[in-house]
């Protein structure tokens, strides 16, 4: 009786686990995401997202298939654009912008890299690396609907000016570019200047015209977009480091399965790291490159203390208009 039998369970039960096996094969998923950057691939922004692709594969043990597909070069239009798609769940699943392009939906967004929050490197690597913004990340989640993975950023911005400026005298009233966040233009209404918001990509005209006579950029940006031909002088107030975010739709991040969205999580933090050490450390040796190939002149700024004494008003103010008084003191209880 039992050698019958066999010749029937064994069969069956060989069935029963070929079955599960297409079962699993059939219930795998792939899943395509998609990348903005208004980059090309050697943008400091760029690097991060291929890291961030790269890590997300490699700490994902799931059986679903992930495929990234980048849009280079403004190909899916602006920073600010990728918010809004990302806002939006279409288009655009995760990328690299500016805090200021997300205030449309969370006024927080725009405390993440004011200039002068960050005293020096060191002070905004420890903030960005600890937990003191949380309530800045939960805000734009909450509003947005938009999950920052990450800090990229570690441009070091100084002043892009048509004209030699060395001193607070000599940058009063001159008409600057600045992001859309308010606090950028109280800030440098602080400083003496005339801020005017004018998109990214309308910069480099708007110098060449005489709309402006400034703007504002690390060594990465002034190189891409090929400012120094219309302002061949770098003022070196060093007012910023910035703060790049690697942001993903909320939207794309729940249809995703547990695991993935683990695996995104860790690799969006661990790349914003990779791409900080990356800007920061690059930064002088890009503005050194473009001033020994005669692009451009680096003029010491003279008077930095007093940028800072007039923008620490001015930020303690802001902060207190939005209740974030004790976030502003955590900020610079880092040590």
């Amino acid at each position: 009786m039992r050698s019958i039998l066999s010749k029937f369970v064994l069969p069956l039960a060989a069935v029963a686990v070929s079955g599960m096996a297409l079962m699993s094969t059939a219930q795998a998923e792939k899943f395509t995401l998609h990348g903005a950057s208004q980059f090309d691939e050697k943008h400091a922004f760029t690097r991060l997202m291929r890291k961030f692709e790269e890590l997300t594969k490699l700490y994902y043990s799931g059986p679903d298939e992930v495929e990234f597909i980048m849009h280079l070069n403004s190909e899916l239009g602006l920073e600010k654009d990728y918010v809004a798609y990302m806002n939006q769940g279409l288009s655009v699943d995760y990328a690299v912008a500016s805090p200021s392009h997300m205030s449309t939906f969370s006024k927080l967004a725009t405390v993440l890299d004011p200039p002068m929050l960050y005293r020096d490197a060191g002070h905004w690597s420890k903030v960005l690396s600890g937990d003191v913004l949380k309530p800045v990340v939960d805000d734009i989640y909450k509003r947005a609907d938009i999950l920052l993975l990450g800090y990229g950023g570690g441009g070091v911005r100084h002043l892009i000016v048509n004209k030699a400026v060395t001193n607070m005298s000599e940058i009063k009233n001159v008409p600057i570019r600045v992001m859309g966040a308010p606090i950028q233009t109280k800030l440098f209404n602080a400083f003496g200047m005339s801020p005017n918001v004018i998109a990214y990509s309308e910069v480099y005209n708007a110098i060449q015209t005489g709309v402006i006579d400034a703007a504002e950029n690390e060594a990465a940006g002034i190189r891409q977009m090929k400012f120094y031909e219309v302002g061949p002088n770098i003022a070196l107030t060093a007012h910023s480091i910035t703060v790049r975010p690697l942001a993903i739709s909320g939207k794309t991040l729940r249809r995703l399965p547990e695991d993935l969205q683990s695996a995104i999580i860790q690799a969006g933090k661990d790349a914003g790291t990779f791409g900080r050490v990356i800007e920061l450390t690059e930064g002088s040796g890009i503005m050194a490159e473009m001033e020994e190939k005669g692009q451009l002149k680096t003029i010491p700024f003279t008077e930095r203390d007093k940028l800072i004494a007039a923008a620490t008003p001015v930020l303690k103010e802001y902060f207190e208009e939005l209740g974030q008084t004790a976030l502003y003191d955590a900020i610079q209880a880092v040590k």
